[in-house]
């Protein structure tokens, strides 16, 4: 089951808030020859609200914040 904090965002907000949490000092460049794909998302977590009593209790960017810090601490062991 995905989870999410229930409401929309466009890849292209995600995208900096992402780079910038990763502190990733590149370009990021659109590419508007390629497809455009998915251009926002928006996790449903009703599911998770009535089969777990599941919701979000951090906002969006301090979870994001703490899944990059995660990442970095245990890259050496993710396969």
């Amino acid at each position: 089951m995905n989870l999410g904090a229930g409401f929309e965002i466009t890849i292209r907000d995600l995208v900096p808030l992402v780079a910038r949490l990763c502190r990733f000092e590149g370009e990021i460049a659109w590419d508007p020859s390629k497809p455009d794909g998915q251009p926002r998302r928006m996790l449903d977590t009703s599911k998770a609200l009535r089969e777990f009593g599941w919701k979000a209790r951090i906002p969006f960017e301090e979870g994001l914040r703490e899944t990059v810090a995660w990442f970095e601490e245990n890259r050496g062991t993710i396969p």
